[in-house]
This record gives C-alpha cells, sequence and structure tokens, in this order.
C-alpha cells in the first residue's frame, strides 16, 4: 500500500534513516514501530474511503449542469465544427474562464464521443471525488513523525478532519458536478499539494528522481492561471519557494523553463487570438475591482447558515496544538542545531547566509504556510471583489486550499495513561509530558467528535426562500432556483433546460426567423420574444443571421444552432458589453447590463418603427450606430471579427494590454463625448 509506505519517513527525514533506526532497536521494539505504523495507516485509509464515499453519494444525488456550466460546451462544438475556440463562429472570444477545463472536455469529448452534457458531468464528478483521498493522502504525510503521540510508544490514529467538513457543505456537493471547473480546481489543488508535500519532506537531495520530481512540481505549479487565473496565487509562491530552495542554477533555470513553458505560450496565443490579456470573463466581470462591501455579504452568505464558523475555530485550534506538539516532540538534537546555526559565524559570507535560509525553506513547516497564505489570500481576493452571484462558489476553492494541512489529524491513544497521574516523586518530566500528551489527544478527539456532529446537523441545510427569492445580495443558491423553477431534481442537458421560462419560445423564434434574420430579444412575458428584424436590404457584405440576446448563455447557446449568434447583456461572450464600465449598485456578477440599442446598431437590424420593437429608442439606436464609430472601439471589434491572418497576431499582440483595460459607457449620448464624436440630430425633431 502506497499510503503505508507514505507515512513510513519522518518529516524531513528519508524512508532510510526510519528503517535504519528499526533495523537498530530489538525485535520487538522494532514489530511494535511497524504495527503503529499500520494501524495509523488503515485509519487513513478507512477514514479516506469513508469521507470520498459520502461525498460521492452527495454529490451524485445533487448531479446537475449549471446554466453557467453549459456555457463551455458552446466552445466545445465550435471546435468540433472546425471553427476554432470560440464561442460564436467569426468572433474570436474567449467565454471560459477555465482554459483547462475547455481542453480537458474537449479532449474526453473527443475520447469517448458522448453526449457533451455527460462528459462535464462525469469530469466534473471524477475530479471533485478524487481531490478528497489525494489531499487527505497528502497530509497524513505530513505527520509521519507524529506516529506514537509526544512519547513515541502510543497507537495514532490519521482520523478525517477538515474533509469532513468540506464534504459537509452543501455547495461543496452541488458544484462537484455543475459542470463548472470547481472539481477541476480542487483537484489540481490536491494533486499540488502532495507534490509540495513530498518535495518538502524529500529535503535537498539532488540526484535523477529528486530533480525530475521537482520538475513535476514546477510543471504542476505553472498550471495555475490555465485552471483559473487567480489560482496563480498558489502556483506563484508555490513556485517562488521551489525557485529560492537549494538548487543549482542550472536547475533553478530548468524550474522556470518547465512551469512557464505551456501557460506563457498560451498566453501569447491568447494575446494574438482574442487580442486579451485575460478571458473574456474576467473583463466582463472587472475581476480587477473591489466591492467589498458585498464580498463581506457573501462570505456571511456561506458562514452564517452552516455556522461555518465553528468547524474553522476548531481548525485553528486543532493547527495551534499540532504546532506545539511537534515542538515539544522536537529532539534535543535539533534543538542544538538550531541553536549552532543562530550562533554560526556573522561574518559569513552572503553566500553561505543564502544557502543557510534557502535549506530551511525546503521544509514542511514553510510549505504548509505557504499553502494557508495561498488559501487566505485567495479568501481576500473575492471578498475584495465582491464573490459571486453563486452561493458559496468562488470560495470553495480557498477554503479547501486553507484545509488542506488538516484535512486528517493525529489523534493518539497514549501508551502509558496512568504516568500522567503519578505520584510526585516520580519523574516530573516523564510526568509532565505524558500528561501534556493525554490532554493533548482528548482535545483532539473532542473536538473531531465536534466536528463530526457540526457535519451530520448541517449537510442538508437549506438556504432559507432557496429557489424562490433572490434577495437584495443578488446571492442565490443556483442549483436550487434551477430545480425549483424547472421541477426537474437533476437538470444535466440542454434540453432539461427547455423547461425553464422562454426557452421553447426561444427555439420556436429561432427557426421562425432562421432565414430572414434578426435580433431576438426577451419580452416581459415568460412565452414571448420581441424581433428586430433586419433590413429588406442587406449592406453589401453583411449576411442575415440570427442574434440572441440574453442573459442565461448556457440555456440559450446550447438550444441554439450554432449559425445563430448568442450574445449577453454582461458581456461573457460579447466584448462591447464586456468593455462596459461597472455598475457601482449592480447585482454582484451581473454588474455590466449592455442596453439593446447598442445591439441593434451593431447587427444591423432595421432602426426605425414600427419594425423596431416599441419599447426601444430610435434616438438611443442611432447614438449607437455613431458611438460605436469611436476609433478604439473599431479597433476592438477588428481584433475580434476581423480576418485572422499573421498581421492581426501581430496587431494584437501589440494591443492587448491597452485592450484589457479599455472602458465605454453604456450610454450612448456619453460615448460619443468620450470618443470625441458628433452627437447626431434627433430621429423625430418635432416629438
Amino acid at each position: 500500500m502506497r499510503s503505508i509506505d507514505g507515512l513510513q519517513s519522518a518529516d524531513g527525514v528519508g524512508t532510510d534513516s526510519v528503517v535504519d533506526e528499526v533495523e537498530t532497536t530489538p525485535t520487538s521494539v522494532a514489530g511494535a514501530v511497524t504495527a503503529r505504523r499500520r494501524l495509523a495507516a488503515a485509519s487513513w485509509f478507512v477514514g479516506a474511503v469513508l469521507v470520498t464515499t459520502f461525498f460521492a453519494i452527495g454529490a451524485w444525488q445533487r448531479r446537475w449542469i449549471a446554466d453557467d456550466g453549459l456555457i463551455v460546451l458552446r466552445t466545445l462544438r465550435n471546435l468540433f465544427a472546425g471553427n476554432g475556440p470560440v464561442f460564436n463562429a467569426g468572433e474570436r472570444v474567449e467565454a471560459n474562464t477555465s482554459t483547462a477545463w475547455t481542453y480537458l472536455l474537449w479532449f474526453w469529448a473527443w475520447v469517448t464521443d458522448a453526449q457533451l452534457e455527460y462528459v462535464a458531468l462525469w469530469v466534473a464528478l471524477v475530479c471533485s471525488v478524487a481531490a478528497i483521498p489525494i489531499a487527505m493522502y497528502g497530509a497524513a504525510r505530513l505527520y509521519g513523525n507524529r506516529i506514537g503521540g509526544l512519547t513515541g510508544d502510543g497507537w495514532t490514529l490519521l482520523l478525517p478532519f477538515t474533509a469532513v467538513v468540506y464534504i459537509a457543505l452543501p455547495p461543496a456537493r452541488d458544484f462537484a458536478t455543475s459542470g463548472l471547473e470547481s472539481g477541476l480546481c480542487i483537484f489540481w489543488v490536491a494533486v499540488l499539494w502532495v507534490q509540495l508535500v513530498a518535495w518538502a519532506r524529500r529535503g535537498p537531495r539532488s540526484g535523477g528522481r529528486a530533480a525530475t520530481a521537482t520538475l513535476l512540481l514546477a510543471f504542476t505549479a505553472g498550471l495555475a492561471p490555465l485552471i483559473r487565473p487567480e489560482l496563480a496565487v498558489l502556483g506563484g509562491l508555490v513556485l517562488l519557494l521551489v525557485f529560492f530552495a537549494p538548487l543549482g542554477w542550472k536547475m533553478r533555470l530548468g524550474v522556470l523553463v518547465v512551469a512557464g513553458a505551456l501557460p506563457v505560450g498560451y498566453q501569447i496565443f491568447r494575446m494574438g487570438y482574442y487580442g486579451l490579456l485575460v478571458p473574456n470573463p474576467a473583463v466582463a466581470k472587472d475581476a480587477s475591482g473591489s466591492k467589498w462591501e458585498q464580498g463581506f455579504a457573501y462570505l456571511t452568505n456561506l458562514f452564517g447558515p452552516y455556522v461555518l464558523l465553528l468547524p474553522v475555530i476548531l481548525a485553528v485550534i486543532a493547527g495551534v496544538l499540532l504546532i506545539v506538539g511537534g515542538r515539544l516532540r522536537a529532539a534535543p538534537a535539533d534543538a542544538a542545531d538550531t541553536a549552532a546555526d543562530t550562533a554560526a559565524d556573522p561574518q559569513a559570507s552572503a553566500g553561505s547566509r543564502f544557502a543557510r535560509f534557502s535549506a530551511r525553506l525546503q521544509t514542511t513547516p514553510v510549505a504548509v504556510a505557504v499553502v494557508v497564505a495561498a488559501g487566505l489570500i485567495l479568501v481576500v481576493y473575492w471578498v475584495r471583489q465582491g464573490g459571486d452571484f453563486m452561493h458559496g462558489r468562488v470560495l470553495l476553492t480557498p477554503l479547501f486550499i486553507t484545509f488542506l494541512p488538516l484535512m486528517v489529524v493525529p489523534v493518539t491513544i497514549p501508551a502509558h495513561v496512568k504516568a500522567a497521574f503519578a505520584r510526585r516523586d516520580a519523574d516530573p518530566a516523564a510526568r509532565r509530558r505524558a500528561g501534556l500528551g493525554l490532554a493533548g489527544s482528548v482535545a483532539m478527539a473532542g473536538m473531531w467528535i465536534t466536528v463530526l456532529v457540526w457535519a451530520i446537523t448541517t449537510h442538508s441545510t437549506v438556504l432559507p426562500n432557496a429557489g424562490i427569492d433572490i434577495g437584495r445580495s443578488g446571492i442565490v443558491d443556483e442549483r436550487r432556483f434551477y430545480v425549483t423553477n424547472m421541477g426537474n431534481e437533476n437538470p444535466v442537458t440542454a434540453e432539461d433546460y427547455l423547461d425553464y421560462p422562454r426557452m421553447k419560445a426561444m427555439v420556436e423564434k429561432i427557426e421562425q426567423y432562421r432565414d430572414q434574420g434578426g435580433v431576438i430579444l426577451p419580452s416581459f412575458n415568460y412565452d414571448e420574444w420581441y424581433v428586430a428584424k433586419l433590413p429588406g436590404e442587406m449592406p453589401p457584405g453583411a449576411k442575415r443571421q440570427v442574434t440572441v440576446y440574453f442573459l442565461n448563455l448556457g440555456m440559450t447557446s446550447m438550444n441554439a444552432p450554432l449559425d445563430v449568434r448568442v450574445i449577453d447583456q454582461m458581456g461573457l461572450a460579447y466584448p462591447l458589453a464586456a468593455h462596459t464600465e461597472r455598475l457601482e449598485d449592480g447585482r454582484i456578477g451581473h454588474d455590466k447590463i449592455l442596453p439593446s440599442e447598442w445591439v441593434i446598431a451593431e447587427s444591423g437590424a432595421f432602426p426605425r418603427r414600427p419594425v423596431l420593437p416599441g419599447y426601444l429608442d430610435e434616438d438611443l439606436v442611432r447614438q449607437a450606430q455613431v458611438a460605436l464609430q469611436c476609433p478604439e472601439t473599431k479597433d476592438r471589434f477588428a481584433s475580434f471579427e476581423g480576418p485572422w491572418s499573421f498581421s492581426r497576431f501581430k496587431h494584437n499582440l501589440r494591443q492587448a494590454f491597452t485592450f484589457n483595460s479599455y472602458r465605454i459607457q453604456r450610454e450612448p449620448e456619453y460615448e460619443i463625448l468620450r470618443c470625441g464624436l458628433e452627437m447626431p440630430p434627433p430621429v423625430n425633431p418635432g416629438n
């Protein structure tokens, strides 16, 4: 069993040293040591199986594909149709935040030739479920030197702790499927965690296997921005740790090359192909913006209903106990080494001082500190940005990262309980050590039981008014909302979403105007759509096309043919909307709402009544037509609509930095003034 092997080496000490220790002890003692390690490994294995099984069952019961989870599938359809990695044919727009998720789904869809929705469902489920035992294994390896407790002769169980907390959260089970990249994120985090722990325990070794493992760790860390852009925080900190650890300069260069080749190569492609530094949704949601008040509301929305603060506090206490226990268990030799380092020659060269500093980096305490720091930074990042409109979603990965070191915790049954209550004339040091060990074990066991009770009472908690009321905060239990509105407990396919209001009517409208073309706009009636028709005679070079303009981009695009253009008001797949300014009081995740008049002007629909739907403003359409002539806006459209060529690639590379921060005014009148264009006269001056 690999888990047993992994637990047979002490923290920062190789397996060989432990084997030597066992070989130099009497047979009975060596047998006891082996038995203790087997017990610890067996307890980890049983806990991992149980936690993973419960999580898999819970995730399967709540299986679904979210509306946003369907968005990436439209890109896959275009890839398989030969249109490239785009959302709408002929428009080079990266509508998916996770590049790795897009191509992972593409690969498995190509291999299996299965329905895309079920590919997304199963890949997400497998990644999510697999992440749990992998993360628990990484935590178990941290405690290889804790077997036996403070006295070294106790019987230690490695019990699931924060792993239980994570799987008990309903959003964790909701987004274990959903079609979004959440499962891939925690899977990548878990794999990186195991590699990091192994690297830290290995210490500054040289040799082929150690070098290969270090380069593999660098490669995994380098994938961070392709998994999700903000995960570069964790990947970057790990790379800094590896880079400044004891390595030769050739090896450091190798780390940079291996870590950067794929993400840097893709970044160059993104800039030249899409004309941006980041995926289009990052522009649409202003990922660099701040909404602190909304962010704290989002944090409360997750912590409040589940009393999540209780297990978090217990986790902090458990972490402190483990740190204190580790210091108490440290051998005198370790203290002597530390003292020797402290008393080192103050006149030592800068190189030797750097070497000592570098050696300290490749240790498990530093690795744990880096991981916890990255998780907390990501929590703060999402609070600053305002969180998300989906309950709990964007905080799941930061919580998972922060929970990693305590996914399992050691609970030791002391071998000599009576020693803690020995007479006062007994060895005071031994009595004190036994007493502290017993107290720590009782405290850890008590916290573990409390977490189990919390998980049992919390796992089925449902938010108030879930599925009915979005609320003033704009945050909603996304799965429950769609389940309630469609009467389907497990909506998975795009066809399932035809039961959502407006969808069947949209499909009928598309078929009705497929040849004539036009812009299909949602009405206030859930069973009807408005249509802004195209002119009878189109301008030279223009084509007749149906455009659907609606917020719910996933269900809309997956129920529309690929020759139908699907765009949204907030700009996930529509750069014009993405480059508008963020509304300060808008609903989080939906705080860019482009007026429909822009789409009428940009698509070439007939701009006059009675053809123009009555609720639209003719003057605004005319102003939008003028505003679209702004030179910077025309350049942006050319960057993703212009014919693809090497010249266009070079042009986009140069302008990507400008396009990333380019913003327009959502009101056409103000945009005309911003660009210094001439205001058009009113369409109907007499009115």
